[in-house]
C-alpha cells in the first residue's frame, strides 16, 4: 500500500455532519451483507459503522419501513445496495474488460472497494476525502491489506485546489481513468455541481470513465419524501439539488453519458420494490445512476 498526505486518526466525534453521513452508508452495506440474498459482501462495513452509523441507520429506517397506504418513503437500503452493486460492475467492466488503471472515487467516504474487489494487477485507487474522515477510516482498516495501489487524498471537493494534491499523489491526467461520485451530488448546490464535474473533466483524458447518482427535482419536494429528507435536514446535510435531466447536465461539461433509474433493467438486480415511472411523466421522484465517458474536445 501507497499512501499520501495521511490524515491525523480520527473517530466519529471528530466528523461532520456530512462526515458523519458515510458512517450511515456503511451501516446500510453491513445491514445488507448480513441479508442471504445479499447484492455484495463487504466484510470491513459493520466495523466501519460502529455504534454510531448503527444509531443513524435506525433513525433512516423508522420512517422508511415499507408501508401500505401508496405513501411509500422510499427504500433507501434496496437503493443503496442497487447502487453499490451497480458501481461495482461498472468499476469491474472498466478496469478488467476496457483496461483502465487509475479509478478514483472522489468522495470515498468509507467506501471499502480498494479491499473487497479484485483489481487487475497494475491499477493504482484514489481515496479524495476530508483528513478526519480518512482518518478514522484508516485507524479501523490498519489490519487490513488494500488489494491496489491504494493511494489517499486528503483533500475537499469543494476546495480550491484538490487537483494539485491528487497529482502529487500519483494521478496522471493524461491516462485513462474511472471517477465515481458515489452520494454527493444531491448535498451540492446546482452550481457546485456543475463546477466539480468540470473540474473533474479538466483532469481527465478523453474516454475516461464517469460514474454517479442522482436524484430529480421532484424528490426535494414531493409529500412522501419529507419524512427522509426530514432526518437529513435534521442532521444539518439537507438535499439542495435535483437533475430531472442527467444526460444534459453531463453532456455541458463534455460527457455523454447513459441515466438508469433503480428497476430498470441494469440497475435492478431483482432488489427494487417499487414500480419505475417512465422518464415522460412529470411530478415523479427519480433516482439515476449515471454512466459515461469524457469526449475529445469539439
Amino acid at each position: 500500500m501507497t499512501t499520501h498526505q495521511n490524515p491525523a486518526t480520527g473517530d466519529p466525534a471528530a466528523l461532520t455532519a456530512l462526515e458523519r453521513t458515510a458512517l450511515l452508508t456503511a451501516a446500510l452495506r453491513a445491514a445488507e451483507t448480513s441479508r442471504a440474498d445479499r447484492l455484495y459482501t463487504d466484510p470491513y462495513a459493520a466495523g466501519l459503522a460502529g455504534s454510531t452509523g448503527r444509531a443513524l441507520l435506525a433513525e433512516v429506517a423508522a420512517v422508511t419501513g415499507r408501508r401500505t397506504d401508496g405513501q411509500d418513503v422510499p427504500s433507501t437500503p434496496d437503493f443503496n445496495a442497487i447502487r453499490t452493486r451497480f458501481l461495482d460492475d461498472h468499476l469491474r467492466h472498466l478496469t478488467h474488460e476496457r483496461g483502465v488503471r487509475q479509478v478514483v472515487l472522489a468522495p470515498a467516504g468509507l467506501d471499502t472497494r480498494a479491499w473487497r474487489l479484485p483489481w487487475p494487477d497494475g491499477t493504482r485507487l484514489f481515496e479524495i476525502d476530508r483528513p478526519a474522515l480518512l482518518g478514522h477510516k484508516r485507524e479501523r482498516l490498519a489490519e487490513a491489506t488494500p488489494r491496489a495501489d491504494l493511494r489517499s487524498v486528503a483533500a475537499d471537493l469543494t476546495g480550491p485546489d484538490w487537483e494539485e494534491t491528487l497529482r502529487a499523489s500519483g494521478y496522471d491526467p493524461a491516462r485513462p481513468s474511472v471517477w465515481v461520485l458515489e452520494g454527493l451530488l444531491y448535498y451540492l448546490p446546482r452550481d457546485e455541481v456543475h463546477r466539480l464535474l468540470n473540474r473533474i473533466a479538466a483532469c481527465s483524458t478523453p474516454g475516461s470513465g464517469i460514474a454517479a447518482d442522482l436524484v430529480n427535482s421532484a424528490a426535494l419536494t414531493l409529500p412522501q419524501m419529507r419524512p427522509l429528507l426530514s432526518v437529513f435536514e435534521g442532521w444539518g446535510t439537507p438535499w439542495v439539488s435535483g437533475f430531472d435531466e442527467p444526460e444534459i447536465l453531463f453532456d455541458a461539461c463534455g460527457y455523454t453519458v447513459t441515466a438508469l433509474q433503480p428497476g430498470d433493467e441494469g440497475a435492478d438486480f431483482g432488489r427494487w420494490p417499487d414500480p419505475v415511472p417512465p422518464r415522460d411523466v412529470p411530478g415523479e421522484r427519480r433516482v439515476f445512476f449515471v454512466h459515461g465517458s469524457l469526449r475529445a474536445p469539439r
